[in-house]
């Protein structure tokens, strides 16, 4: 981390705990990496207790691990965690869908339909990475349609468990993958359009569940080249 980037006195708790688990999600940490309060309180210009109690956040949504005597580092999470968060958001982002469904015509149906065209358009390009930013955009926009806090609140911290950005980035790269992707999207569109909630429900939670198996295969990849 650069010295010039460092931010100034008034940064606020809250700013640094979004400005440190950026880092972690982003992969500027990388899973195991050590976070040292001193370093950190010395690079955002602040006291250690601000660090301290942003630190003890991330524990909390499981980016990070603190070890007594030891020290903080980022969490690796497991190939079994990765499943059954993947599992826990088939439940989540269907019931988004249905619920999404029966409320009609609202603006976020309206971004959708924005979203699965610039994704169309991004697989004829073949741009994976305008693609994946487009991914984020359609299951952010799935929750708030879905008018639903408690759901968006455990949904997005279980997104900041997974650093589900950072996955979707690498499992486009499957060969086909982008237009699976973009026609499961269209097909959940097209359900929610017509306000067939059991079969937006269950058209979400399949596109879930074959996002989960290449995140999987990219795991098993992964432990072989270990």
């Amino acid at each position: 981390m650069s010295q010039d980037t460092a931010v100034d006195d008034s940064l606020g708790e809250t700013t640094l705990l979004d400005r440190i688990r950026e880092l972690i999600l982003g992969g500027d940490y990388k899973p195991g990496t050590a976070l040292s309060e001193v370093r950190l309180a010395e690079y955002y210009a602040v006291s250690r207790t601000p660090v301290r109690e942003a630190l003890k956040q991330l524990q909390i949504e499981g980016l990070v691990e603190i070890r007594p005597k030891v020290g903080t580092f980022v969490r690796e999470i497991t190939r079994r965690e990765i499943l059954e968060m993947f599992e826990v958001k088939e439940t989540l982002e269907g019931l988004a869908a249905r619920l999404m469904a029966r409320r009609g015509q609202i603006p976020e149906l309206d971004t959708l339909r924005t979203n699965v065209e610039a994704s169309e358009l991004a697989v004829l390009r073949n741009d994976s990475a305008a693609y994946a930013n487009l991914v984020h955009e359609f299951h952010e926009t799935l929750i708030t349609g879905s008018d639903n806090l408690k759901l968006a609140q455990h949904y997005r911290t279980l997104m900041n468990q997974l650093a589900y950005h950072h996955l979707v980035l690498t499992s486009v790269q499957h060969p086909g993958r982008l237009s699976r992707s973009t026609a499961e999207h269209r097909q959940v569109l097209e359900l929610i359009t017509a306000k067939d909630s059991v079969g937006a429900e269950l058209a979400m939670k399949d596109h879930v569940w074959a996002s989960s198996r290449e995140v999987m295969m990219d795991s098993v990849s992964r432990q072989d080249r270990n």
